[in-house]
């Protein structure tokens, strides 16, 4: 059975393709990559590296022949999703590929998330194309509170306008292993997996892990979502990421990334990985 993974080069995607030679042999693996080059790595591992982009649909076309799986991860270009999601599914069903697992987001067809409509948008396209699917409902990554390491030094502080809410987090390796599982699988899989983390903080549990991580006393600093963006525009980002920020946090409090039904353990077969430990591996 051959398996291609879009995206490959990425960081979810190096993950996944390394969770799959863990699991089947590597010609049995196709890696979907836009730069050669970056998938210079994926090549020497015996994968077989196709170039194609995902606004390329004859290059996608061309790259999914002879594959029976793909795994479709979700594009990074926010306003550009919607088709480039459209032309990997459509590429599939030319070559007859027998299943589409899709990385949605969490509890895509009940959450107020920003990010949630371009998934949305591919889950009713895969759902009316007619072609075996699976969504994995990615919940959030430990490694997304990584990229605030400088901002917390200087400061001693979490900006958030979260409040109360929690996140049940888990590592990215957690989720890539998980879709390996689906992937691989000879037993019967389900329609639709929330993955998310075992343990859901709060941001005071994530001011005290940063604490303990970093080696300083950190604090969260509660604002409202006003605040919250007119302090990130302040600090250099415009209005509409700002506000991105800020909505995502405004989620957050409503308890929409809290939920945690045990599906992405049950499928890795293991615990998540907790927040601080993926939070120390980055320091």
């Amino acid at each position: 059975m051959t398996i291609a993974v879009t995206a490959a080069t990425g960081q979810l995607g190096t993950l996944v393709i390394d969770a799959l030679l863990d699991r089947t042999p590597a010609d049995q693996i196709v890696a979907l990559a836009r730069d050669a080059a970056k998938a210079e790595p994926l090549a020497a591992k015996g994968v077989d590296v196709r170039i194609a982009s995902y606004d390329d649909p004859a290059a996608l076309k061309a790259a999914l022949a002879g594959v029976d799986q793909v795994l479709l991860i979700s594009g990074s270009e926010v306003g550009k999703r919607t088709t480039q999601h459209r032309n990997v599914i459509d590429a599939a069903i030319a070559n007859d590929v027998s299943r589409v697992v899709y990385t949605s987001v969490l509890q895509a067809d009940t959450t107020t998330l920003p990010v949630v409509p371009e998934h949305l948008v591919t889950e009713d396209y895969l759902a009316s194309a007619g072609i075996d699917h699976v969504l994995l409902r990615n919940g959030w990554y430990n490694e997304n509170y990584a990229q605030n390491f400088d901002t917390v030094r200087q400061t001693g502080s979490v900006l958030t306008s979260a409040g109360d809410g929690r996140i049940a987090s888990a590592a990215r390796a957690d989720f890539a292993e998980a879709a390996a599982e689906v992937l691989t699988t000879t037993g019967p899989v389900k329609p639709v997996y929330e993955l998310s983390g075992d343990v859901a903080w709060t941001q005071d549990e994530l001011a005290a892990t940063l604490s303990d991580v970093l080696g300083i006393p950190v604090t969260a600093a509660q604002v409202t979502p006003e605040q919250h963006a007119s302090i990130l525009v302040d600090a250099g980002l415009d209005e509409g990421t700002a506000g991105f920020v800020a909505s995502i946090d405004v989620a957050t409090a409503k308890g929409e990334l809290a939920y945690s039904n045990g599906d992405l353990s049950d499928l890795i077969g293991h615990p998540t990985t907790p927040l601080a430990e993926s939070l120390r591996a980055l320091v």
